[in-house]
């Protein structure tokens, strides 16, 4: 488990794009026959990948956060962006289809990861943040959700949101997670921009093509700062950061936040004049 540490809006303007690519980008997130886990102390969330191939796979702790086992005092959201595969949970198993997820609740002992075809494996997409309350485990599944539809053609952001991780499908401590598909000719994600104090978030961008490349902006509205990404790359949005994209080609990209409320349309609107 890689561990990043927080930032505050006046240490980054200094900062090269290789320095701040090593604070905010995680440029590998599914390593085939491995877990791999980001830990950043902006609100202690937990991010990463789980690609079993012929193995099953489990999430191993040495002493970064001082408990037992995982979820001993978090929560967990996943969804699976690869081929389908199966979640095994304290005994249980759930198959988790491409697009599927799962909401994990707190004091969950046992967490198995396998694919279907090890040739072609699952890849589960994972959000972990602290938790007080053990809520029940809800498989997602996305054929049973009616996404939002924002945005519209003229401003090159129509796009759909699916909400997993949310009130509408289940409870949660401080968790939210979903993921937004841009339709064909729409390139602007989040646009006008926004920030929220009150949660922090991390993006990751998918499906893109391997010469696609997404421009995702950051920092204060009044000075800010970009990171190209590429295919299955995730970056960390600290909550005083505005977050917004646009890519070379179409895109989807997976959200979750967690902070101070699980109230998905708490935002601070930034005017489009303020941008620099």
């Amino acid at each position: 488990m890689e561990t990043r540490y927080a930032t505050d809006p006046e240490g980054i303007k200094r900062l090269t794009t290789d320095e701040l690519r090593k604070q905010f980008l995680v440029e590998s997130i599914f390593v085939p026959g491995e877990v791999t886990l980001t830990y950043t102390h902006h609100d202690r969330m937990i991010f990463g990948g789980a690609t079993p191939t012929d193995q099953e796979l489990t999430i191993k702790l040495d002493k970064e956060l001082g408990v037992s086992y995982f979820l001993e005092r978090r929560e967990l959201g996943l969804i699976n962006i690869g081929a389908d595969g199966f979640v095994t949970l304290d005994g249980k198993e759930y198959e988790v289809k491409n697009r599927d997820g799962l909401y994990v609740g707190k004091g969950t002992k046992e967490i198995l990861f396998r694919s279907k075809d090890a040739k072609n494996p699952a890849k589960f997409y994972l959000n972990s943040t602290p938790a007080h309350h053990q809520y029940p485990t809800v498989k997602l599944d996305i054929n049973k959700m009616t996404p939002l539809e924002k945005g519209e053609p003229a401003t090159l952001n129509e796009r759909k949101i699916y909400q997993y991780v949310h009130p509408n499908n289940c409870e949660s401590c401080q968790l939210q997670m979903g993921y937004t598909m841009l339709s064909p000719g729409s390139a602007w994600n989040t646009m006008p921009a926004h920030t929220h104090e009150r949660r922090m978030e991390v993006y990751l961008y998918f499906d893109m093509e391997a010469e696609t490349r997404a421009f995702h902006f950051m920092g204060e509205p009044e000075e800010t700062r970009h990171l190209v990404l590429a295919n299955e790359q995730a970056v960390i949005s600290p909550s005083w950061s505005i977050h917004t994209g646009v890519a070379t080609n179409n895109y989807t990209f997976i959200w979750g936040m967690c902070g101070e409320n699980i109230t998905y349309d708490d935002m601070d609107h930034i005017e489009m004049s303020r941008l620099k």
